[in-house]
């Protein structure tokens, strides 16, 4: 088993920045990927961004391109999402996930191809 605890959300006025830090613990081997999705209400799950693990890549969805950049540290087992320019639109619970294999693709956004997750911070953009 794998948990996963994020930490560093909160209240940040419009054009703040927020850094959001996902420990990993129990089975910690190397993953293939760690991903952040977030959940605003009344909307589904929608993929942020993603890291592979070894190889450090990062992909991101389209609307935070520029303004959100992922990070990790593989020797303390954390993931970092570190958010600037927010605007009230990036204000939702935001969840940090780890894909523990590769399964044919080389990268994934569907919340479903996620193994393990945390659960969850709250952002909370004002304007």
């Amino acid at each position: 088993q794998v948990q996963l605890v994020e930490s560093g959300g909160g209240l940040v006025q419009a054009g703040g920045s927020l850094r959001l830090s996902c420990v990993a613990s129990g089975r910690t081997f190397s993953p293939y990927a760690m991903g952040w999705f977030r959940q605003a209400p009344g909307k589904e799950r929608e993929f942020v961004a993603a890291i592979h693990w070894r190889a450090g890549s990062t992909y991101y969805t389209d609307s935070v391109k520029g303004r959100f950049t992922i990070s990790r540290d593989n020797d303390k087992n954390t993931v970092y999402l570190q958010m600037n320019s927010l605007k009230p639109e990036d204000t939702a619970v935001y969840y940090c996930a780890q894909k523990r294999y590769y399964s044919g693709r080389p990268y994934y956004t569907q919340s479903h191809e996620y193994d393990y997750w945390g659960q969850g911070t709250q952002v909370t953009v004002s304007s």
